[in-house]
């Protein structure tokens, strides 16, 4: 999949501007941004359901919007939002979407029997959809979204109303689905669920302002995050949010988490800000994680537009 120059706008609202994005095959790639960052609309255009104002899209050798009835066949699509029929059985849903994309009967009905073991449904295939648990109608989406066995996916979102077991057991799916050869495209807004992704791209604000491996990126901000310890957290957690260069600070636990801006003499300058206020402390560097490349991306560059 690939895109360049992707923007979209409604009115005076430039929701998606100039993005780039390049996703290669077989691969786990996640969307992570604000709400309003437009991730969704990102989604949507690259999979035909919106035009963009401006861009190109290329997805599985086909030119969107113009091939996107062919690419319809070709992907599935899972919505943050239980978009099912909650009326109709389990077995019911999965056979109901196995015919609109044009299974014949004798594959639909082997392919729905897998389905229902394959995501751990085969006990409620009598179930009304309605009432189901929601990791229960998590899975059932899922297994709706590949009943045609897709190239492609695209999850906009789709653990967001799930226990952390259910999203577990959701993430090894998915993969699984990887491994097999199927491209995935997820949005989310957990960083434990964007460290397992194969590479993440993060927007702000339209803009596409991080992408790469979870590795290169908190590479990037190597020398940048500092964990501070001191016997007055709350207190040197206000001296640091206005010490120059500080871009967050977070308490975790007994010890402040801070992201500078630049490396240099981070742990210097905060030692000295600390001091002056008559705040004992020990500064150490510490590992950066996705938490700190997102802040770093977003707020960074808040601070540039600022500037």
């Amino acid at each position: 999949m690939r895109a360049r120059g992707l923007s979209k706008r409604f009115g005076a609202l430039l929701a998606v501007d100039a993005v780039d994005l390049t996703v290669p095959r077989a691969c786990v790639y996640g969307f992570l941004g604000p709400n309003g960052s437009g991730k969704s609309t990102t989604i949507r255009m690259l999979c035909g359901l919106l035009t963009p104002t401006a861009g190109e899209i290329e997805v599985l050798g086909l030119r969107i919007p113009e091939q996107a009835e062919a690419l319809r066949k070709r992907i599935g699509y899972m919505t943050q939002k239980f978009a099912l029929y909650e009326d109709l059985s389990v077995r019911e849903n999965l056979d109901f979407i196995a015919s609109v994309q044009g299974l014949p009967r004798d594959v639909r009905r082997r392919r729905v029997d897998e389905l229902l073991q394959t995501y751990n449904l085969a006990d409620r295939g009598k179930q009304l959809a309605g009432t189901m648990s929601g990791g229960q109608k998590q899975r059932l989406a899922l297994a709706c979204a590949v009943v045609h066995e897709p190239e492609l996916l695209f999850l906009d979102e789709p653990t967001s109303a799930v226990d952390p077991e259910s999203r577990r057991d959701f993430w090894e799916k998915l993969f699984d689905l990887a491994d097999a050869g199927t491209t995935i495209l997820v949005s989310t807004h957990y960083m434990d669920e964007a460290e397992r992704c194969h590479r993440i791209a993060i927007l702000d604000r339209g803009r596409l302002v991080a992408d790469g491996t979870p590795g290169e990126l908190t590479g990037q901000l190597a020398g940048r995050t500092l964990g501070v310890r001191a016997r007055e957290p709350r207190r040197a957690q206000a001296v640091l949010h206005a010490a120059p260069g500080v871009l967050s600070v977070a308490q975790v636990g007994n010890e402040l988490r801070v992201l500078c801006a630049a490396n240099g003499d981070a742990s210097s300058r905060l030692q000295a800000a600390l001091q002056a206020q008559g705040i004992e402390a020990e500064v150490s560097a510490i590992e950066p994680n996705l938490e700190d490349v997102f802040v770093s991306a977003t707020q960074g560059r808040a601070e540039a537009r600022a500037a």
